[in-house]
């Protein structure tokens, strides 16, 4: 087994004695703002609206030995990666000077997959490799097979597109022409990649500049003394952020569907265990790699890692390579998540990258969840996926033209304790997402929008609803037009929930040929959930196929995970989502047991506070197939801050949901209880084994079509009949326990509450 602990790297000199705390402040700052002004550079000569418009680049400054001392906001998954190719040219023969513009994109280096083209520059002071800087960004096409170098049909990894390892592009300030020219000479969108590369040209002169004139003003001995502190004072932040959260072990999966060639099944397992001041990750469990391109590297799984890892866990802290020091991530070669040339790779980014990041989001999510000073902050998987849609062709000017629509990145974020996810606020590894406006898609493509907006009842149902799902719908304003088009998530609910909240929204992808009739102007898809007749269910990846002036795609995407029993949602917040259009009548009564006044009307005036509570009690006894009479009527409050009654003298409690506690009491014993009163479990946290066992039903948006190799189980309160727990797991097995809290950890006990405490 390969294990990679991310406090490994080189010694780097600290050697920045007498340096005040202003001044040291007035430097973090400086470096800060240089990322920063790299990102504005980039987007001022770039000409690609995946930077302009978009979010999908990154910009970052490292320490020599390649770690990351400041990053830009844009794509989480990145830092790591770029810091790969710089120890790999560290570790190389390759002579450096100053001037120096080193150009890659080999997923077996260090880049994501090909179309993320990465650049960096040793930054030369005084004749001394001081920092380095880095720039990505998504390239909508490096060659291939197929447009866009995502190759559903691809078996290797030479199928793909160009692979560059590590090549001075700018040898000693002089550009290469004919390095960029080989590089133009395989893209089907040469004048597009070669702005693009200019511009990351730009932006990492940019980086040396500034760089350079703060070296001059305060000394390259305090920048780098900066830098390290930066760093090292980001990692002694993490370890006390982990010295908060309860020792233990946590075990999630996701799923992804379809490799490009069989609909085969593949599983991302994490198994996470915190100890103290650090945390280990062990993917060891995942399936192993594919034949398709959904496969991601070693440097994917690095950086799925760190696309979840930061922003669930970095709130507050400064985010660089600190943040990752106290993580080892443990991982044999060729799983889907470590894969090994010439595996395929071109769809890593949104197929198994994607999933890790889900399940370390998940992992570390049910752990704050159980920490009561972040317990409002868990939160429930966001945009669980993002569907892919790419559309060349020669446009009406007769030119070659090429887009690679941002727009799936408008999926629902998932649910906080303390409040709704975010609708169409994408995924947790974009933290500052953005799209391009529709009329600068259609200005710069052939493309026509129908509409883009809202999707209704996407967002996962829970005390908490998560945000909501965008969807477009989409023709050509040309004869004809080449659509790529592949996800996951059509046949997996990626975007799990916490407490019994219900996962967001699968996607949906539709296609009609000939549907519109350019005789009739009025010929448009209608606002009802049922797709019109004449569409057909694309699946997950239909691949390649020609789209007309008369054809129309549609596609829905994932809503975030909720959290909580839907029955526990507030119904004045329901009835608002009904009124706001993004929950509809029917799943108001079904899923979250509200009777609306004058639903039919369009615009309900309120609730019948009876028949709700009737209503839910009776969702709530048929789930444990008991008579209605037999429940309380009302719910009693619920949520991670609401103390357990009757506590005994001495005990104390963590909470483990939103109506789960893990009480210990005066002599060390531990169980696992309801807010309803039902023991569980005692000794320990696999609470499951005394809760009941239900077939959950998924609503229509959810459900629809799961994979023929999953199945759904939620896990009651015996004695509430409330929903405690949603799992999604392999029929071929049998449900686990997903938290196993180290009840002898001193760090565990020290954190229990007693009521007061609350």
């Amino acid at each position: 087994m390969s294990t990679l602990n991310l406090n490994d790297a080189p010694a780097i000199s600290t050697a920045f004695s007498g340096t005040d705390a202003v001044t040291a402040q007035i430097v973090r700052s400086r470096l800060v703002a240089i990322t920063d002004q790299m990102r504005v550079a980039l987007q001022s000569v770039s000409g690609s609206p995946t930077v302009t418009e978009a979010s999908d680049f990154f910009t970052g400054l490292y320490l020599p030995d390649g770690s990351f001392a400041t990053m830009g906001h844009q794509v989480t998954f990145e830092a790591p990666p770029v810091g790969a190719l710089i120890r790999h040219l560290l570790s190389s023969n390759m002579k450096l000077r100053d001037g120096d513009r080193i150009i890659g994109n080999d997923p077996f280096i260090g880049a994501l997959h090909q179309n993320d083209v990465q650049m960096c520059a040793p930054l030369v002071v005084d004749g001394e490799i001081i920092a380095w800087a880095g720039v990505m960004a998504h390239e909508t096409d490096m060659g291939g097979m197929d447009f866009a170098s995502w190759s559903p049909k691809a078996k290797e990894i030479w199928q793909e597109g160009l692979r560059i390892p590590a090549v001075k592009l700018v040898d000693g300030g002089e550009l290469r022409q004919d390095v960029l020219d080989m590089i133009l000479a395989a893209t089907r969108l040469p004048a597009q990649v070669g702005l693009d590369i200019r511009a990351f040209i730009a932006t990492l002169n940019v980086a040396s500049e500034r760089l350079t004139e703060l070296c001059h003003r305060y000394g390259t001995d305090v920048i780098q003394g900066v830098m390290v502190s930066m760093v090292a004072d980001s990692e002694q932040r993490m370890r006390q952020r982990l010295l908060e959260i309860p020792d233990g072990v946590v075990h999630t999966r996701d799923f992804l569907e379809h490799d490009g060639h069989t609909d085969k099944l593949y599983t991302v397992d994490l198994v996470a265990t915190k100890k103290g001041d650090s945390l280990h990750l062990d993917f060891s469990g995942s399936s192993p790699q594919a034949q398709g391109f959904v496969n991601c590297s070693r440097a994917g799984l690095m950086g799925g890692v760190a696309g979840a890892l930061i922003p669930t866990l970095g709130f507050g802290l400064p985010w660089n390579d600190g943040l990752l020091r106290p993580v080892e991530v443990s991982a044999p070669d060729r799983l889907i998540c470590t894969a090994m040339a010439p595996a395929p790779v071109g769809s890593a980014t949104v197929e198994t990258i994607w999933v890790v990041s889900n399940v370390v989001s998940a992992a570390l999510n049910r752990l704050l969840l159980a920490t009561p000073e972040h317990a409002q902050r868990a939160q429930g998987v966001s945009s669980g996926t993002m569907a892919t849609f790419n559309l060349s062709g020669i446009n009406q000017y007769g030119e070659k033209f090429g887009l690679h629509l941002m727009d799936p990145l408008a999926g629902g974020f998932g649910a906080f304790n303390a409040h709704d996810g975010q609708d169409a606020a994408g995924p947790i590894n974009a933290p500052c997402p953005s799209i391009a406006d529709v009329e600068v898609n259609e200005q710069k493509t052939p493309l026509v929008y129908q509409y883009r907006r809202l999707a209704q009842d996407t967002g996962g149902a829970g005390r908490r609803r998560g945000g909501v799902a965008a969807e477009v719908s989409l023709t050509v304003s040309i004869p004809e037009a080449e659509a790529l088009v592949m996800t996951h998530g059509v046949e997996v609910p990626n975007s799990t929930g916490l407490s019994g909240g219900l996962p967001g929204g699968t996607i949906a992808q539709w296609f009609a040929p000939g549907f519109l009739n350019r005789n009739d102007p009025s010929a448009e898809l209608n606002d009802s959930l049922t797709v019109p007749g004449g569409f057909t269910d694309l699946g997950s990846k239909p691949g390649a196929f020609p789209m007309r002036d008369t054809d129309v795609f549609a596609v829905t995407w994932q809503g975030g995970g909720g959290i909580g029993d839907p029955l526990d949602r507030d119904p004045a917040d329901v009835l608002a989502d009904v009124r706001r259009g993004v929950v509809s009548v029917d799943a108001a009564f079904q899923t979250y047991g509200v009777d609306l006044i004058d639903a039919r009307t369009g615009r309900p005036t309120g609730w019948d506070a009876t028949a709700t509570a009737a209503t839910r009690r009776g969702i709530r006894a048929q789930r444990l197939g008991v008579a209605a009479e037999t429940l309380p009527l009302e719910a009693s409050p619920v949520g991670p801050e609401i103390a357990p009654a009757g506590l005994e003298a001495g005990e104390r409690w963590l909470p483990l949901g939103d109506r789960l506690r893990a009480i210990v009491s005066d002599s060390g014993e531990w169980r696992v209880q309801t807010l309803s009163g039902a023991v569980l479990s005692t000794g320990s946290t696999k609470w499951r084994e005394g809760a009941v066992r239900y077939e959950l039903p998924l609503p229509e948006r959810v459900g629809r079509s799961l994979h023929r190799d999953l199945a759904v189980v939620g896990w009651l309160c015996p004695v509430s009949g409330a929903l405690l727990a949603v799992d999604i797991h392999l029929v071929a097995e049998e449900p686990f326990h997903d938290l196993d809290l180290d009840l002898g950890s001193d760090i565990t006990v020290g954190l229990a509450l007693n009521t007061k405490e609350n």
